[in-house]
């Protein structure tokens, strides 16, 4: 089963903040808050990675309030492929 790279995750957040006229900073530690990414950014960045990845990605509610950096999004992203 294909895998998405965390670098690919990341380029792909990257074209959904260029879409707004934002830009992803490069250090994963900056909060989400700070740059504007909101949870219809993260939903738009989830459409993109099942597409890439030809497959349906299962999270829960509870998971998704722990994330507040550039850095949790990409883990989380991990953690989601690893359950395909």
């Amino acid at each position: 089963m294909a895998q998405i790279s965390r670098d690919q995750v990341k380029e792909m957040m990257a074209e959904v903040m260029r879409r707004q006229n934002k830009v992803l900073p490069e250090s994963e530690e900056t909060p989400l808050d700070e740059i504007g990414f909101r949870s219809l950014d993260f939903s738009e960045l989830a459409l993109r990675v099942e597409d890439e990845l030809d497959e349906e990605l299962n999270f829960d509610a509870p998971g998704l309030r722990s994330i507040r950096t550039v850095g949790d999004v990409l883990d989380f992203i991990d953690e989601l492929q690893k359950d395909l």
